[in-house]
């Protein structure tokens, strides 16, 4: 006799207790969901949870030298073009001539 599904997800909790499992979360968007599917296609792998398990170990694997550049984030330069430039400094000598006109 088949045992019932609440048998079998209690016995599966009680498995995954002893052996130290926890769940982990993880929320993302559409760009970061498209690129864990190409790396999962170039691999062959079928299972989210297994490639990211793969490239946590595998990362980790790097140490602290190899790892860390590539858990560094992208930060974002910000150029201001001259024109831009050219009419924040107008708005700033402007403001600068009322805020002198008002004292």
């Amino acid at each position: 006799m088949a045992a019932a599904q609440k048998d079998r997800s209690a016995k599966t909790a009680a498995r995954r207790k002893t052996r130290g499992e926890e769940e982990i979360r993880l929320h993302c968007m559409a760009g970061t969901r498209q690129a864990l599917a190409e790396l999962m296609a170039w691999s062959g792998i079928e299972e989210q949870g297994e490639a990211i398990t793969l490239m946590i170990h595998h990362l980790h694997g790097l140490g602290p030298g190899g790892a860390l550049p590539l858990l560094t984030p992208p930060r974002h330069k910000i150029t201001i073009s001259d024109s831009c430039r050219a009419k924040l400094e107008i708005a700033y000598r402007r403001e600068e001539l009322r805020i002198c006109h008002d004292e």
